[in-house]
């Protein structure tokens, strides 16, 4: 099996088709060199084919011998050697996987360097300084990235060589510090690791192959795996490609752009660079970087060429395109491309702008497919409440949307913050991969260093996160930062806004995000799309939840959850007198109480959905729930007693209490021995929907039965329905009657479920619970985690469906039921309701409808878009 390909190699399909065999990097790589003819230095990509074999069995003889070959074939192209005393040729080593997953997996530069070929390289460009800075910059990499040292011991001293030297920046470091510092880290090396520092070109390259092969599985790169969705078991590609220098001297540099603003879609080049400085200096933050427009007075003619690639990068990609490049003495070289992340609101101008350029051309089927549910989740966050503010300080806003909370300044006090309940903003000096897992449980974070494009920025506009980068005027001082003469501790409230760049001392009140102009259009055209193919609906359980969720477009509720409405601090005791009764008259009374309230609630909901259809769910989780805890009743009798009512509410609730509750008496089990409660509600529900028809309204009333696992079972209480609906004297009502599919039994003899129902709705919560055997309450902790941690599970089932088990019951479930009834109308009202991967599943399977939280019902019209076009 071929494991490495060069750049140039001709493949049969085009390079940037093949990211599953070369990663993205080495894709566009392939792609920028062997299609676009761009001066991209040479190199070759070790697939990921190899990554997985190595993670499986290691480093084969196979991979070696073919890494071999690719190297002398480098090394012709070239014309140098790696690691060659006299003229060496060095090399970058950077992980490529299929998904971009920005700084969570390891780079290594300058490697080929050591003690001779440092001499080589001082000779070869007369410039010792540069040389000893290169060899300084790698042994820090590689001894951090490889062999694992710490590199908070290189920083340490480098700064301290700075202060020596008085330099105020990297580059002013003199070249006999900078040799001092190669022998100090070596040192450092040697004391952490008990091994001199490798000199061997071939055991550096290896070495730093295998720690980027191994970095896949890194907690980072697992943490980012996990938020993002992307399977475990893809690997990563390698990309070993030729140095070029943006630190030889001042008339060399190094930059990252985008084609467009990647906040808010505008067009033009957008970006940061520096100058005599390599690139990881402008990702990592580490140096305040000049606007990529500075670049024009610096370097015009390198500006004019670059230019001129960007018009060329989105033509032939069709989209916005991040990018980095190096400048080596006045010579653009292009190091990488991809398609660029982007905010939501920048995703949505750029979708509806790329349908109006000729060059571009986009479809709107196409321009749909460039639209994420993070990128709908983006333009609803929330915006400071008011403008007049006594600004603390003021950075580059990098990721929008206003966040409030506590300051903490690393990420394990962020985690522990948040595991206390607390809101946190992530205060650093610049943000590492090693940050990730706190900048995940952040509400915003703030950096005093770094640009647009720096490491915090890049993820926090992935994650949807508000972010403010480069706020230079606020100094970090142990667990304090100070700004304007402000002291602020951890612990203490402020507020960003990551649009302005607004530091705002204390808890600013916020008001949610107006979406963008094209949000609207492009989810009319994914409406036009859907029209009489799938409908989404909200689940919804009050009048003011309907008329939000007709607001996000719902046309229909797909879930109306009774018990909420019993919960209600007015309806509580009435619900406790109804299982307290000792007669029927007595329960006959609440129950009589309850539908008065019951109606009322009914009316509102079926008043915001007028003419849509709106499926009412009877009572389904057991009684207990409505009863007080058992154990607080019992320390309270022991403690000082209880009162003659609470006597009775205890002995309710051990009477009622079940070991397996979500398995007892809930659903249509609890019709069965309490039948008055199931016919007391439908009658609320056709009051209710009478009175909207006397005011002019169209209510379309759906009455859902839950848990029925046999035809006998929803015969009976169809039968109840009905009845109640004969009593109310409202025959003329649009009324249909169906049940929830929420077992494996249930979906496997939908057959004979159909014999008695108009509908079917799959709670696939339940029935991802019950295919598994999860319990949904205590799995999604360490256990899930773990399980997808160790490959055992592709995704957690509860937020993404699980094709293979609970999707093939739906299948089964739809296929059976229509069988039967082929009119069966079918909808699914599970949080897999508004999940796009799920609703895929879905739409495939011939689903009438899906039902999901009122704030996915945008993501949820998008989804069910997209499917339709991919089917």
């Amino acid at each position: 099996m071929q494991l490495v390909f060069a750049f140039d190699f001709p493949h049969s399909a085009q390079p940037k088709d093949l990211k599953d065999l070369l990663g993205g990097k080495g894709a566009n790589l392939a792609e920028m060199t062997s299609v676009l003819d761009l001066p991209v230095p040479h190199g070759f990509t070790i697939s990921t084919d190899a990554c997985r074999q190595y993670l499986s069995d290691g480093w084969s003889d196979e991979l070696e011998s073919q890494v071999k070959v690719a190297l002398l074939a480098l090394e012709a192209k070239m014309g140098k050697t790696l690691g060659d005393p006299a003229d060496p040729l060095l090399v970058s080593v950077r992980s490529g996987a299929k998904f971009s997953m920005p700084g969570m997996m390891d780079t290594v530069l300058n490697l080929g360097l050591n003690d001779l070929s440092v001499e080589g390289l001082a000779r070869q460009t007369n410039d010792h300084r540069f040389a000893y800075d290169s060899y300084r910059r790698f042994i820090h990499m590689y001894a951090r990235i490889v062999l694992g040292v710490s590199g908070e011991e290189f920083d340490r001293l480098f700064e301290a060589a700075k202060e020596l030297a008085t330099a105020r920046s990297d580059a002013a470091v003199p070249t006999e510090l900078l040799r001092y510092l190669i022998g100090s880290f070596k040192e450092l090396v040697l004391e952490h690791t008990g091994s001199p520092f490798p000199q061997d070109p071939a055991v550096q390259l290896q070495g730093a192959i295998e720690a980027v092969f191994k970095s896949w599985n890194g907690s980072r790169a697992i943490a980012y795996r996990q938020r993002e969705g992307i399977p475990s078991d893809l690997g990563t590609a390698v990309n070993v490609q030729a140095m070029v220098f943006g630190n030889r001297d001042d008339n060399s540099g190094t930059g990252v752009g985008f084609t467009r603003d990647p906040a808010n879609g505008a067009k033009g080049a957008y970006g940061d660079f520096l100058v005599n400085a390599q690139g990881e200096d402008v990702v990592a933050g580490v140096r305040n970087t000049e606007p990529l427009s500075a670049l024009k007075d610096r370097f015009p003619d390198v500006y004019a060429e670059l230019m001129e690639i960007f018009d060329r990068l989105e033509g032939h990609y069709r989209d916005m395109c991040d990018t980095e490049f190096t400048i080596e003495q006045g010579k653009l070289w292009m190091l990488q491309t991809r398609v660029g992340k982007r905010t939501g609101v920048a995703a949505f101008k750029m979708a509806v702008d790329m349908t109006k350029e000729p060059v571009i051309s986009l479809s709107k089927e196409e321009a749909l497919l460039r639209i994420t549910s993070d990128h709908i989740d983006q333009v609803l966050h929330p915006q400071f409440a008011t403008k007049n503010l006594e600004v603390l300080a003021k950075g580059l806003g990098a990721s929008p949307g206003a966040a409030v909370g506590k300051v903490y300044f690393s990420a394990d006090e962020a985690v522990e913050a948040t595991k206390r309940g607390e809101k946190v903003i992530l205060v650093r000096k610049e943000t590492s991969p090693e940050d990730v897992h706190g900048m995940l449980v952040a509400e915003g974070i703030l950096t005093t260093r770094g640009g647009l494009v720096s490491h915090a920025a890049v993820v926090a506009r992935g994650w949807g996160k508000p972010a403010v980068v480069g706020a230079d005027s606020i100094k970090i001082v142990d667990r304090t930062f100070v700004a304007s003469g402000v002291t602020v501790i951890e612990g203490d409230e402020i507020s960003i806004e990551g649009s302005t760049g607004e530091v705002v001392l204390g808890a600013i009140e916020l008001t949610s995000a107006t979406p963008p102009a094209e949000f609207q259009t492009l989810l009319s055209w994914a409406d036009e799309l859907r029209k009489d193919r799938i409908k989404v609906r909200a689940n919804a359980d009050t009048g003011a939840d309907a008329a939000l969720a007709r607001s996000f477009g719902a046309e229909g509720i797909g879930l109306c959850r009774t018990e909420h409405m019993f919960l209600a601090e007015d309806r509580l005791p009435i619900v406790r007198r109804m299982i307290l009764a000792e007669d029927g008259e007595e329960e006959a009374s609440a129950l009589e109480e309850l539908r008065v309230a019951q109606r009322d609630d009914f009316v509102a909901i079926l008043r915001a959905m007028d003419g849509q259809p709106v499926t009412v769910r009877l009572l389904d989780p057991p009684l207990h729930e409505f009863l007080p805890d058992t154990e607080v009743l019992a320390v309270k009798e022991a403690a000082e007693g209880l009162t003659e009512e609470e006597s009775k509410l205890f002995q309710a609730a051990k009477a009622w209490k079940e070991v397996n509750p979500m398995l007892g008496t809930r659903g249509v089990r609890l019709g069965v021995i309490k039948p008055g409660l199931y016919s007391m509600q439908v009658r609320a529900l056709m009051e209710a929907a009478a009175k909207c028809v006397k005011e002019g309204r169209k209510p379309i009333v759906e009455i859902m039965i839950p848990l029925t696992v046999t035809k006998e079972e929803l015969f009976l209480a169809r039968r109840w329905v009905t009845d109640a609906i004969a009593e109310v004297g409202a025959s003329g009502l649009d009324v249909s009657i169906g049940t929830m599919i929420e077992t494996p039994r249930a979906a496997l003899r939908a057959d004979e479920l159909a014999e008695a129902a108009d509908f079917f709705s799959f709670g696939t919560n339940d029935l991802t619970q019950m295919t598994f055997g999860f319990s949904r309450d205590d799995v999604e902790g360490k256990m899930m985690a773990r399980y997808i941690d160790e490959g055992l599970l592709p995704s957690n089932p509860f937020k993404t469906i699980d094709q293979a088990g609970v999707g093939e019951l739906v299948r089964i479930g739809v296929e059976r039921g229509r069988k039967t009834k082929p009119d069966l109308k079918i909808g699914v009202c599970g949080e897999h309701g508004g999940d796009p991967a799920s609703i895929d599943l879905f739409v495939k399977a011939g689903l009438d409808y899906v039902s999901c939280s009122t704030f996915r019902v945008p993501i949820a019209r998008l989804a069910a878009a997209q499917a339709l076009i991919t089917l």
